[in-house]
């Protein structure tokens, strides 16, 4: 393999894989990041067998080949370098990587890239659609943090991807939480009907396709064993989770009794003043939600009053209030303070709607304005 391209292309690339690559493995190669030619182009390649992503990026290629090298190693050296052009030189008999740009040069040694699992492309036959990259990473900037984290249940390390003709939805839970986010596809869904992803793989998905432009190609694979996101000059492929995700429409509540209208910041904002004070208690912070004696107007954020408190025995207490256009009863409740920050921080409507019933309900949280997302947060016990 001789090879040259740019080093700002070059790490951009290596920036890109390298969130692929695995952190502790028994395999040595999958530490490393594969480089080869394709069709007169550098690809590089990386995974930690859960995800999997290529990369093309422009190049002269002198002669054809392949090798895998330690992806840290690489990526470190690289970005030490100017930007200028940067020549790569295989030495096939001693597997050995040489790599010049201006006065540096070095010799990698490597891992024979037959050793490399392959990193799936798209097959034929497999079903696909077009998503609208902006919504694409909005929808997953509002659903991925409610996956589990605990590998007790995996399924609920994942995120539900529902396909219906023009709809997409997604779903996630972890047993305390619940967030929904639909979206129209450009494409109709053939072939599709729901699917269960890594949230992982979502959350490095809407990275890597920050400056992307272009409709984010969706395939599923014949076996429905992987899913593939082609983006522009990036694949990423992804194991599916098997199993059955839960049915989230039975934890949606049917109604409320109390529906109360916020200002998004100012609520966050004195959620985040509780949460100092609710860390050394299990995170509760106490909601009185108190309406005014008069019903509110329309886009009148008055009237009415949330109360937030929380307290610590050990640092103290804390009281804080919000306005706001409450229709309804009376109510006190008490969530868990770092899931409605997480909930309130990526909203972007200016007012959020709270919709309570009784203090052992689940509480639901929507953006005005936005009808296809819906969170749903659990209660905590209050103490009297």
């Amino acid at each position: 393999m001789k090879v040259s391209c740019l080093q700002e292309n070059l790490i951009k690339g290596l920036s890109t894989v390298g969130r692929a690559v695995a952190s502790r493995s028994t395999l040595p190669v999958l530490s490393n990041v594969l480089l080869s030619t394709d069709n007169g182009q550098l690809k590089l390649s990386a995974t930690n067998l859960e995800i999997g992503i290529n990369y093309w990026l422009g190049a002269k290629v002198e002669e054809e080949g392949s090798i895998t090298v330690p992806a840290r190693l690489l990526t470190d050296f690289v970005n030490s370098l100017p930007a200028e052009r940067i020549d790569l030189n295989l030495d096939v008999e001693t597997q050995t990587l040489n790599v010049r740009c201006a006065r540096f040069k070095s010799n990698i040694k490597g891992i024979d890239s037959q050793e490399f699992p392959i990193v799936a492309t798209a097959e034929d036959g497999a079903s696909s659609l077009k998503l609208n990259p902006d919504s694409l990473r909005t929808m997953i900037e509002q659903v991925v943090f409610a996956a589990a984290t605990d590998e007790s249940r995996p399924i609920l390390t994942g995120v539900l991807v529902q396909f219906n003709e023009d709809n997409l939805t997604m779903a996630a839970a972890d047993g305390y939480r619940l967030s929904v986010k639909s979206a129209p596809l450009l494409k109709n869904a053939q072939d599709m009907t729901e699917v269960v992803i890594p949230a992982r793989a979502l959350t490095e998905l809407a990275r890597i396709s920050a400056d992307q432009e272009e409709p984010v190609e969706v395939i599923i694979t014949p076996a429905r064993k992987q899913i593939l996101f082609r983006l522009s000059h990036v694949d990423l492929v992804s194991q599916l989770i098997e199993g059955k995700f839960p049915d989230y429409n039975q934890i949606i509540p049917d109604g409320h009794t109390t529906r109360s209208l916020i200002d998004t910041q100012g609520f966050l904002k004195a959620v985040r003043v509780a949460y100092l004070f609710a860390r050394d208690s299990a995170n509760i912070v106490k909601l009185e939600i108190i309406p005014g004696e008069d019903q509110p107007t329309d886009g009148q954020l008055s009237g009415g009053q949330i109360r937030l408190s929380a307290n610590s025995a050990e640092i103290g207490d804390n009281a804080s209030e919000v306005d706001a256009a409450i229709i309804g009863d009376s109510v006190e409740i008490a969530f868990n303070a770092k899931y409605m920050i997480d909930v309130l921080s990526i909203i972007n409507a200016p007012q959020v709607a709270v919709e309570t019933s009784v203090e052992s309900a689940p509480g639901v949280i929507k953006p005005i304005g936005d009808d296809v997302f819906t969170h749903i947060i659990m209660p905590m016990h209050i103490n009297r």
